[in-house]
């Protein structure tokens, strides 16, 4: 008789009601007489409210007014709670989300006429489906804290007038809409600075890193040589540069490059030419040797890749094509290029990448100088040290934060079209 009345209670349980109940937390759980699960819902429910309730109040006052009282209120302070309290707002509807499908769920789960589940085995259960999860917890909430929040707070930067004539907390921010980078296109020490530190970065990222990249495709090829002797010691030889670290190299350049008494205009420019080169004082011999220097401290690591690559194809396909008569280009152009390229290609487009936000040789070669009339970069400013020097040197914060949304999503751009080129992407789903 038990048996039959708990069926038809069974069939007439209703999954919309647990849903609607758990529009307060927890209440849909206990509706499916989950009583633990409910209490916990219930529980953080609360807790929530109670504990960030003044912190979300403040948090999104600040947001939308960034403050009223001068000398008072510090809008920057404003704007990072009303970021952390947008992220915990986040968090909380996730969990509210969490909250409402499971009530659903597990009281369709019931009318199917599924078996309640013991305490042992519910928390068992729960353990299995959620430890991926606990796994990855802490890892996802530092990089929530430590890498989304700055980039929020940056995106609510470049929305102000924060510069050094209206800092906080002598003065208070205001929203200014896209004027920033209205300006950055329309006010012509903007636009004329802009479009010359993009253009410069362009050509900077793909000039260099292709030099290194077919460097480094050159060496790997004489060294694969059958007729090379010695492979390891060459090697070892061409991949020192790679072991010294960047900075002391770029330091050393920069004593080689000197106008006056740098060896390279000493000892080989001024007695072969009979004059000196201005490496550090004029734009287009900066950007030359900034180039120079990249490929120097670029190619190792990537012939080291190629060089890999190349001990990994097989010679039967060298064999087989000498067989059909084919020369060393058709070698070198169907065989060689599309095993290095296939398994490097990503790799490689990082490097476009890491070379598009190189700020450790711009800044530390001559600081992005020499100074270009009419605009507030050097002449060998890339964007990213052109957003330092907004910053640090002029504390044009909102500008800078601008500039740096618009590198991030350049990068972010070709850190997409790298990774759904990769075969992981692409081999999603079939595992």
């Amino acid at each position: 008789m038990g048996t039959a009345q708990d069926q038809a209670h069974t069939q007439k349980h209703r999954p919309r009601l647990a849903c609607a109940l758990s529009l307060i937390p927890g209440l849909g759980q206990l509706y499916n007489r989950h009583w633990l699960k409910g209490s916990l819902f219930l529980l953080f429910a609360a807790a929530f409210v109670v504990v960030f309730y003044d912190f979300l109040n403040i948090g999104f006052w600040g947001l939308f007014t960034l403050g009223t009282m001068p000398r008072i209120d510090d809008s920057r302070v404003l704007l990072g709670q009303g970021m952390m309290a947008v992220l915990l707002l986040t968090f909380a509807l996730a969990f509210y989300w969490v909250n409402l499908r499971d009530a659903y769920k597990s009281a369709e789960a019931i009318r199917a006429g599924a078996s309640r589940l013991t305490l042992r085995e519910g928390f068992w259960h729960a353990w299995d489906k959620g430890f991926p999860y606990i796994l990855v917890g802490p890892g996802f909430f530092l990089l929530v804290f430590t890498v989304v929040f700055p980039l929020l707070f940056m995106v609510g930067l470049s929305f102000t007038n924060y510069s050094l004539h209206n800092a906080p907390p002598r003065a208070l921010l205001d929203w200014i809409g896209f004027e920033n980078l209205k300006n950055l296109f329309t006010v012509p020490i903007w636009r004329e600075t802009f479009v010359s530190v993009f253009s410069w970065t362009l050509i900077w990222t793909l000039v260099a890193t292709t030099l290194q990249i077919a460097l480094a495709l050159l060496l790997a090829l004489l060294v694969n040589d059958k007729r090379i002797k010695f492979k390891r010691t060459i090697r070892t030889i061409l991949i020192l540069p790679w072991a010294v670290p960047a900075f002391v190299t770029i330091l050393i350049f920069v004593a080689l490059f000197n106008n006056e008494f740098g060896a390279i205009n000493r000892d080989i420019i001024y007695p072969l030419f009979g004059t000196n080169i201005p490496w550090l004082s004029d734009v287009l011999w900066s950007r030359f040797a900034l180039v120079i220097i990249q490929v120097w401290l670029g190619f190792p690591f990537v012939f080291a890749l190629f060089t890999g690559v190349l001990q990994s194809i097989s010679s039967d396909w060298y064999e087989a094509a000498d067989i059909d008569g084919a020369s060393r280009f058709q070698k070198l152009r169907f065989i060689t290029l599309p095993h290095i390229l296939f398994a490097t290609a990503p790799l490689l487009i990082m490097q476009y990448a890491a070379n598009f936000n190189n700020f450790n040789i711009i800044y530390l070669f001559n600081q992005g100088g020499p100074p270009v009339q009419g605009q507030n970069a050097g002449g060998t400013d890339i964007l990213i040290s052109w957003v330092y020097k907004l910053a640090f040197e002029n504390q044009q914060y909102s500008m800078a934060a601008t500039i740096s949304i618009i590198i991030g999503l350049i990068v972010a751009s070709i850190a997409i079209f790298q990774f759904r080129r990769s075969r992981s992407f692409k081999e999603e789903g079939q595992i």
